[in-house]
């Protein structure tokens, strides 16, 4: 059956109309860091918490993109055991569940109380970290490598198949990433908004030590029991915000 050169004509303005309709909900649901920035053209949104933030554009080259993604990765899932390592400690001991000292003195007391030698400890940690960073280097510049027979001392059969970053397998005895890639998403979306979340806290842990001279859960108890004059604005760490 011919068709009229009207109702192609018909058809393709319907096409293309869709085609914009669909261009125009795609960009609409795109989603910023602030209201009103355009995410640059690099920034597509693919990725798992990406929210278009580049404004220096370190991520254009997608090879060096690739490695910032791993390097978030890492400095996120550091600060979160980092920050949890100090809030837990510092909260039960101000219960009376522990006895430890504030995270600032508490390698030094451990060191003391131990009798571990400092160089021994580095040497040992310098080893440790240096092995798991060399492993998880090689599976970055060939994704899957680590999986492959005879590369991780008899253990790579449960890397294999995983994602760069995101080791799986074993490391994920509740199957949460194996139901969807949806699911798998979203999951890694709430991870990256978590470590961000954790790597702000720390700089201001550092910061309000740095200041004070005490530790978080010191400085919460004592802007809560003076919550007007005991702030951010009182101290020395706003000054580079006021300048």
């Amino acid at each position: 059956m011919m068709l009229s050169s009207k109702t192609v004509a018909s058809r393709g303005v319907r096409g293309a109309a869709s085609r914009r309709s669909v261009r125009v909900e795609a960009a609409a649901a795109r989603r910023s860091w602030a209201p009103g920035v355009k995410a640059p053209a690099h920034l597509t949104g693919e990725l798992s918490g990406d929210f278009g933030f580049d404004p220096l554009n370190l991520g254009k080259d997608p090879e060096a993109l690739k490695w910032y993604v791993q390097s978030e990765l890492v400095h996120g899932r550091t600060a979160m055991t980092a920050v949890a390592g100090i809030l837990i400690p510092g909260i039960l001991t101000k219960a009376g569940f522990l006895n430890v000292p504030e995270w600032y003195d508490a390698t030094d007391a451990a060191l003391a109380s131990s009798g571990i030698d400092v160089k021994a400890l580095f040497m040992v940690e310098l080893f440790l970290c240096g092995f798991v960073e060399g492993k998880r280097w090689m599976d970055f510049r060939k994704p899957g490598s680590q999986g492959e027979a005879g590369s991780f001392l008899g253990f790579e059969s449960s890397l294999k198949g995983v994602k760069n970053g995101y080791p799986g397998g074993i490391f994920d005895p509740l199957g949460l990433t194996r139901e969807s890639p949806e699911k798998t998403k979203d999951l890694e979306e709430k991870e990256l908004r978590n470590g961000r979340l954790a790597m702000v806290a720390f700089a201001g842990f550092l910061a309000q030590h740095q200041v004070t001279g005490k530790g978080p859960i010191d400085n919460l108890i004592d802007h809560l029991a003076a919550p007007g004059t005991t702030t951010i604005w009182d101290n020395k760490v706003s000054i580079p915000l006021l300048v």
